[in-house]
């Protein structure tokens, strides 16, 4: 029987064995759940599919934008007598506990004179049609597919439940963490 391996059978093997680890690494460098898209589950640069400007850009207030220098944002937009505005309420609290540090929370009641709680569903309203709420906005910085650090941002009416804000939230914590520097506000 004649051996025909080739010299570099071995060197070849953890060549290759290097390049998938190398990219095993790159692929966990960003560990977020929702990519940047126009679906219903992605973070968003311009208005959702679902929504009747799909596709168009989004005017940020600005006092929106002033935060985002420093952290991500989570807005509970609400009044403060319907069942799924509470449960979303005790839901974001939750969160809050757990990661106030790394994200500003603003708890906003619509109908008292609040101009932001007012001006957020013409915004960030995902479906662009009627205004339920509670309306939930997380907020976050984001690469669009140019390259550009740019606003990008999930909104969910009615309660969404902790296991998904948390989700959200933590998503947003770690973008906004891997992208400020490159911002420009």
């Amino acid at each position: 029987m004649v051996d025909i391996s080739h010299p570099f059978k071995g060197k070849s093997c953890a060549l290759i064995l290097g390049i998938i680890v190398a990219a095993s690494l790159v692929a966990v460098a960003s560990a977020a759940e929702r990519s940047v898209g126009t679906e219903p589950d992605d973070w968003w640069t311009a208005y959702p599919d679902q929504h009747p400007n799909a596709g168009s850009e989004v005017d940020h207030p600005q006092w929106v934008l002033e935060i985002l220098k420093d952290r991500p944002l989570l807005i509970l937009d609400h009044s403060t007598n319907c069942k799924a505005c509470i449960d979303q309420e005790d839901a974001a609290d939750a969160i809050m506990e757990e990661c106030g540090s790394d994200i500003r929370y603003e708890n906003l009641i619509v109908n008292v004179g609040d101009f932001r709680a007012e001006g957020l569903f013409d915004v960030y309203d995902p479906d662009g049609g009627k205004q339920y709420i509670p309306l939930t906005i997380v907020l976050t910085l984001v690469e669009d597919s140019d390259g550009n650090v740019v606003v990008g941002w999930q909104s969910a009416e009615d309660a969404t439940g902790v296991d998904r804000l948390r989700s959200l939230v933590e998503d947003a914590i770690e973008l906004h963490d891997e992208n400020v520097g490159g911002w420009d506000a």
